[in-house]
């Protein structure tokens, strides 16, 4: 949605994307959307593509190494911004706006403190389509995981719960919409899980995330 906006904006050039990738699992970091899914995406997309090699669990000093030095080539080609789609965490867009301009560049947020009817409405009515890829066990849990966002899903959502997964609740795959020359073919598989926090005293899992296979 942030990219849509970004089309209609005549301030802006649109010089390609870019996405952070796990280096150990060569999936998109926190998605799991595996890479020949997102080259999928960025065909129809029509965009080149800029990828960020990260490993499974970057620590800070080694996730902005990372970034710097994929900002250096980005400031070569002649990139002044970078753009995302965050909507209201305050000390996320902080973080990303020092960080950017560590590397010389400029933030965009297209999408900032608009409202959540608003952007659903946006997101029905442009006909957007996406499906969860990506569920917090302890937020939502693995009936989340694959389920369509439409009506029905954004009405449904347990209370405290983003619509948008803004708190991490859960991430989308989005496949189809007015920035897509055509929609992303894709079937879903096997849903995975993946602990995040474990109990040192008995070895239980107190929360993690399901993922939905893509291919």
């Amino acid at each position: 949605m942030a990219l849509h906006r970004l089309k209609q904006d005549p301030e802006f050039e649109i010089m390609g994307l870019l996405t952070t990738l796990n280096s150990d699992f060569k999936r998109i970091s926190m998605h799991g959307i595996a890479e020949n899914i997102l080259e999928r995406q960025v065909k129809q997309l029509g965009f080149p593509l800029t990828k960020m090699w990260v490993s499974d669990h970057p620590d800070n000093n080694s996730y902005e190494e990372a970034f710097l030095s994929t900002c250096s080539h980005l400031v070569e080609i002649g990139v002044e911004f970078l753009v995302f789609g965050d909507i209201f965490l305050e000390d996320i867009r902080e973080y990303r706006e020092n960080l950017a301009s560590k590397a010389g560049l400029s933030t965009f947020f297209p999408l900032w403190k608009n409202s959540a009817s608003d952007l659903e409405k946006e997101f029905s009515d442009g006909g957007f389509e996406a499906i969860t890829c990506c569920v917090q066990s302890d937020k939502l849990g693995k009936d989340w995981i694959g389920i369509q966002l439409n009506s029905d899903f954004f009405s449904r959502l347990p209370q405290g719960i983003d619509p948008f997964g803004e708190n991490g609740e859960f991430h989308t795959f989005c496949y189809n919409g007015p920035i897509f020359k055509n929609s992303v073919i894709y079937e879903t598989g096997e849903v995975v899980f993946k602990p995040l926090q474990i109990n040192h005293t008995n070895g239980a899992v107190d929360a993690g995330y399901f993922y939905q296979d893509i291919t």
